[in-house]
C-alpha cells in the first residue's frame, strides 16, 4: 500500500511539473498619455460668492480618499450611505455572488487538481448455475460481501486543468470587481439623489417666490382693471403667466418626492418605513481640493476595467483550455480492497488490488477540437476589444467631468453675477417705488425678475455638486485605498 502511495504522488508531481500549453495572460499595458484632455487645464477653476461659488484646484496625481462622499461635509449623507452599505441588496447580491464564484473555484480545484479517492462497499446474494462450468447438480447459494478503496487521477502534463482553474480564478476576479462597481454606483446614487433632492428644494422655493410676486401682480392690475386703468387683456395676460409658473411647481413636487423614495430604497428601505433626512445645498460643502489620478493609473483603479480585463483573463486562460483538449490525456486508476463469503473474515483473507493507466489521443473529431481553440480565441480577441473599448469610454468619462467642472465654475459664476445685478435693480425699483418714481407693477416685474435669477443659480449650484461627483465617479472612487469599507479585498490575481 505504501509503494501504491508512492507511486501516485510521483505521477501527480511529474503532472504538477508539466507544461502549460496556451497564451500565458499578460496584462495590457496602460495608455501612454500625460492628461485626459486634448489641452492642458487650468489649475483652478474661476471663483464667485456665496454657495457653491469656491474655486476648485485640480491636484495631480493624488488619490481620492475611499469615502469620497465625506469631502461634502454632511454628516446626513455620510450616515445614508452607511445605511445603504449594510443594508442594500444590490451589494448583497453581488457579495453572494462572489462567494458562489469562489466556491465554484474551490470545488474544481479539488475535482481537477487532487485525486479522487473513493471507498466501496457490496454485499450480494447470489445462486450460480453449474451449467456455466459444465457439472451436474445445484450449487448452494451463498453471500458475496466486497470492500475496496479506488483511487482515480488525471495527469495534467499539459496544463489543461490549470487552466481551467486560471479561468475560474479570473471569473473570481471578475466578481470581485463587479462588487466595487456595485459599492461605487450605491455610493454614487445615493450622493447624486440627495444632490438631486437639495436642488429640487431650492428650484420649488424660488418658483414659489415667483408665483407670489405674480399672483400680487395679478392683484394688483385686478385693482386697477376695477377703476379703468388698464384693459382686460392686461390682465388676462398675468393670470396666464402665473398660471404657466403655477403649472411648474407640480412636477419638480413629484420630482422631490420620487428622488426621496429613490433615497430610501437606495438604503435598503421601503419608501414608507424610513424617514429620509432633508437635503439642502447651503448645508453641503462643495470639494475644493480635485484629487486628479495619473492618467497611467487610471486602468488599475476604475472596477469596469479591472472586470473587462478580468474578462480578458478568463478568456486567454480558455484558448488553453482547448489548445489541451487537442493532446493526450492520461488516467491513472489504483485500487485496494477484499472480497469474501463471510462478513467477519472480510479483511481475513488475501487483498485485492489493481494498478492502471489509460492514455487517450484524439485522433478524428469532425473538426471539432481545431473549431473550439479557433472559437477561443475569436472569444480573447472579442475580449480584448471590448476590454479597449472600456478603457476609451473611461478617459473619456474623466475628461468630460473635467471639462464639466471648468464650465460649471464659469456659470454659476454667471448666475451669480446676473442674480447680483437682478437684486440691485430689485432694491432699485424698491427705491423708487417708495419716493413715488415707479409704479408698484414695476417693482413686483423686478421682484419676479429676481426670483427667476435665483431660479438659474440654483440649477447652476446644483449642477456643479453633481458634477464633482460625477468626476470621483469616473476616476473610481478610491475603493482601492486600505481604509474603504466596500466589501471585498483586493483580488488575488494568477498571472
Amino acid at each position: 500500500m505504501l509503494g501504491l502511495r508512492n507511486s501516485i504522488l510521483a505521477l501527480v508531481a511529474f503532472a504538477m511539473s508539466g507544461c502549460m500549453v496556451g497564451p500565458d495572460f499578460q496584462r495590457p499595458d496602460a495608455p501612454q498619455t500625460s492628461r485626459y484632455t486634448d489641452s492642458p487645464l487650468e489649475r483652478e477653476t474661476v471663483s464667485s460668492p456665496g454657495v457653491a461659488g469656491a474655486a476648485q484646484r485640480f491636484v495631480d496625481g493624488a488619490d481620492l480618499p475611499a469615502q469620497w462622499w465625506s469631502l461634502y461635509r454632511s454628516e446626513p449623507l455620510d450616515r445614508l450611505i452607511r445605511e445603504g452599505l449594510a443594508d442594500s441588496p444590490t451589494l448583497d447580491a453581488a457579495r453572494a455572488t462572489l462567494r458562489q464564484a469562489q466556491e465554484n473555484l474551490t470545488a474544481r480545484t479539488g475535482a481537477l487538481m487532487y485525486p479522487a479517492v473513493d471507498a466501496n462497499a457490496s454485499a450480494t446474494r447470489e445462486k450460480l448455475s453449474n451449467a456455466e462450468f459444465n457439472q451436474s447438480g445445484a450449487t448452494p447459494p451463498f453471500n458475496l460481501y466486497n470492500a475496496s478503496v479506488n483511487v482515480s487521477y488525471m495527469l495534467d502534463i499539459f496544463g489543461g486543468n490549470r487552466r481551467q482553474l486560471e479561468s475560474l480564478a479570473a471569473v473570481v476576479d471578475y466578481q470581485s470587481y463587479q462588487l466595487e462597481g456595485a459599492h461605487l454606483a450605491l455610493t454614487g446614487n445615493i450622493v447624486t439623489a440627495a444632490i438631486r433632492e437639495a436642488g429640487l428644494r431650492a428650484q420649488i422655493q424660488s418658483t414659489r417666490g415667483i408665483l407670489a410676486a405674480e399672483q400680487e401682480t395679478i392683484r394688483r392690475v385686478a385693482r386697477q382693471f376695477e377703476l379703468g386703468g388698464v384693459g382686460r387683456l392686461e390682465l388676462v395676460a398675468q393670470q396666464a403667466q402665473a398660471a404657466q409658473t403655477e403649472a411648474t411647481l407640480p412636477p419638480l413636487e413629484n420630482q422631490l418626492a420620487q428622488t426621496r423614495h429613490l433615497l430610501a430604497v437606495l438604503t435598503g428601505k421601503l419608501p414608507s418605513e424610513t424617514a429620509v433626512p432633508e437635503f439642502n445645498l447651503d448645508t453641503l460643502h462643495l470639494p475644493e481640493e480635485i484629487p486628479v489620478t495619473v492618467p497611467s493609473e487610471l486602468v488599475r483603479q476604475r472596477p469596469d476595467i479591472r472586470a473587462s480585463e478580468a474578462l480578458l483573463h478568463q478568456a486567454s486562460a480558455q484558448i488553453g483550455v482547448a489548445t489541451a483538449a487537442l493532446y493526450p490525456q492520461i488516467n491513472l486508476t489504483a485500487s485496494f480492497g477484499a472480497q469474501s463469503n463471510e462478513l467477519h473474515n472480510l479483511f481475513a483473507g488475501p487483498s485485492l488490488w489493481s494498478l492502471g493507466a489509460g492514455l487517450l489521443q484524439p485522433l478524428f473529431h469532425g473538426g471539432e477540437l481545431e473549431a473550439n481553440r479557433r472559437a477561443a480565441i475569436a472569444a480573447y480577441e472579442a475580449a480584448e476589444a471590448q476590454y479597449r473599448d472600456t478603457v476609451l469610454q473611461a478617459f473619456r468619462n474623466v475628461a468630460d467631468a473635467l471639462r464639466v467642472l471648468e464650465g460649471d465654475a464659469r456659470t454659476v459664476k454667471a448666475q451669480t453675477d446676473a442674480e447680483a445685478l437682478a437684486r440691485d435693480r430689485l432694491e432699485l425699483t424698491r427705491k423708487q417705488y417708495q419716493l413715488g418714481g415707479t409704479s408698484y407693477i414695476a417693482l413686483l416685474d423686478a421682484q419676479r425678475e429676481y426670483n427667476l435669477a435665483q431660479f438659474g443659480l440654483v440649477l447652476a449650484q446644483a449642477n456643479r455638486y453633481a458634477d464633482t461627483a460625477a468626476l470621483f465617479q469616473a476616476l473610481g472612487g478610491g475603493w482601492w485605498k486600505p481604509d474603504n469599507a466596500a466589501s471585498a479585498q483586493e483580488p488575488q490575481n494568477t498571472n
